[in-house]
């Protein structure tokens, strides 16, 4: 009877110490003790239900917020999803050491190679970096963004097939809020374009961002709109999210986010009339040539489209090639040629990564700048993400970046020629074009800085990559369990 209540007591005992800590952290103005039982909730899912983390984690993506847009410590960090990656990053490291950090497979595919030659590269073009700080942080935060959105992801891909439609729609409903809370927002303000710059905040940072996320998401709910196992409820569901989705999309007034998905619809059309990647390839290379040839004509016919953006959205459709006033177009065109100025600056290592928007202000041209120029470092970066790579890292930065291109388009058509089950072959189909998406918008802007796009960059890749792995021959795994976090 008195051991009995001895343990009865140790949890009142507990609670009542951790209400005395709180009270002096309160006191002396440290808030953050109070994310003491979450932290412990966290490290006890990671230790014995990392499958939920991981779930946790994808749904928390869409409504994670920046304390430094919120001014709140000056932190430049997302909560909640952040210092679940770092914790990630531990547990892999940790598991790395103990020989069994996910499943060998994944390790060992060339896309894996890839990755760990492009994350050496930014390490050490890092270390001489003309800001070192900025740079290793910059590593470190796609360090954890690869190691939980890549491998844990792709590791319970290959082990939970449920996961790949779960992954798919535990991110779309929580966006479907966020898109909510904004069409409410720019409801109030008539729907003006303006507006509609700002009003997803501080969910995420602007129009772009918001607008790149939806237009990668958009393409997999489509497809899992044709799953003949879905019942009519689920089914309705999906179209109900997906109708949201496409909503928020028009209203987010991104122009390059319209551009990505009618480029992707044009891609679908050619591979479904039977054209090989090969071919693809050939004609692409056949344009740029063309593009590159014709270029001084191409910009005279260009800077006659003087309509600017607009509310009216045929309008706004209509100045995505208006080079010769548009004020956002203009600034890209600036931003670029200080990407390659900087590039000639320093060609083989570049001034490091994540430092363009420090170090782009006196490689500005006077006749390049816009209204919307700045000297300061709050203006953005590259808005390319091949230019800021090619800034930051030099030749290597861009040929990497070319590189996970390359890898997307091998992957994805080979999923449609290797895939059987038509479901798993409609939800690749629909993740590569949601993949996409992001490359052909990476010509206007990037974001795998970003925990938003990162989650479905990476996510998408590990998804393409155990697809592949699933449709190779079996391979013996050497005596090595396959499995060691399930």
């Amino acid at each position: 009877m008195l051991q009995a209540a001895q343990r009865s007591s140790k949890p009142l005992l507990a609670i009542g110490l951790y209400a005395l800590a709180l009270a002096a952290a309160m006191y002396a103005e440290f808030p953050w003790l109070a994310l003491l039982p979450v932290v412990m909730l966290g490290v006890w899912l990671a230790i014995e239900r990392l499958d939920a983390l991981m779930l946790i984690l994808v749904a928390a993506v869409p409504l994670s917020l920046n304390l430094e847009e919120m001014e709140i410590g000056g932190l430049g960090a997302y909560l909640p999803t952040e210092p679940i990656l770092a914790g990630l990053l531990l547990l892999f490291v940790f598991r790395f050491v103990r020989g069994n950090p996910v499943d060998e497979r994944l390790l060992k595919h060339p896309f894996s190679a890839w990755i760990a030659g492009s994350l050496l590269w930014i390490l050490l073009t890092a270390i001489v970096s003309v800001l070192p700080v900025v740079s290793l942080k910059f590593f470190v935060a796609r360090l954890w963004f690869v190691v939980g959105f890549f491998f844990f992801l792709g590791h319970f891909f290959l082990h939970k097939p449920d996961w790949r439609h779960r992954y798919i729609i535990a991110y779309a409903l929580p966006l479907c809020a966020v898109v909510i809370y904004t069409l409410i927002r720019h409801a109030g303000f008539g729907f003006e374009k303006d507006a509609g710059h700002w009003v997803m905040k501080p969910f995420y940072k602007d129009h772009t961002s918001y607008g790149a996320v939806l237009a990668m998401v958009i393409p997999p709910m489509i497809a899992l709109l044709t799953w003949k196992r879905f019942s009519t409820f689920m089914k309705v569901v999906l179209l109900g999210a997906l109708s949201i989705l496409v909503v928020g999309l028009i209203y987010s007034y991104t122009r390059a986010a319209w551009v990505s998905l009618a480029a992707v619809g044009a891609l679908w059309g050619l591979m479904k009339v039977g054209f090989r990647l090969r071919t693809l390839l050939s004609v692409g290379v056949v344009l740029l040539g063309f593009v590159w040839i014709a270029q001084d004509a191409l910009l005279i016919q260009l800077q006659r489209n003087e309509q600017d953006s607009s509310d009216d959205l045929s309008e706004h459709v209509e100045s995505i090639s208006n080079v010769s006033s548009d004020a956002s177009n203009l600034e890209r065109l600036n931003r670029w040629n200080a990407a390659l100025a900087l590039f000639q600056e320093r060609p083989m290592t570049g001034w490091g990564a994540g430092t363009y928007q420090f170090v782009y202000a006196p490689f500005q041209r006077a006749e390049d700048r816009t209204i919307i120029s700045t000297n300061n470092a709050d203006g953005g970066n590259a808005h390319s993400e091949y230019l800021g790579p090619l800034a930051e890292q030099g030749v290597l930065g861009l040929v990497f970046t070319l590189g996970m291109l390359g890898f997307c388009l091998h992957l994805g058509f080979r999923a449609q020629s290797s895939l059987h089950d038509p479901d798993q072959r409609a939800l690749a189909m629909g993740v590569f074009l949601g993949l996409m998406t992001y490359f052909v918008h990476g010509v206007l802007n990037n974001y795998l800085d970003t925990d938003k796009a990162s989650a479905l960059y990476w996510g998408y890749f590990a998804l393409l990559v155990v697809w592949n792995i699933r449709s190779a021959p079996a391979q013996p795994l050497a005596g090595k369990r396959s499995n060691p976090i399930i």
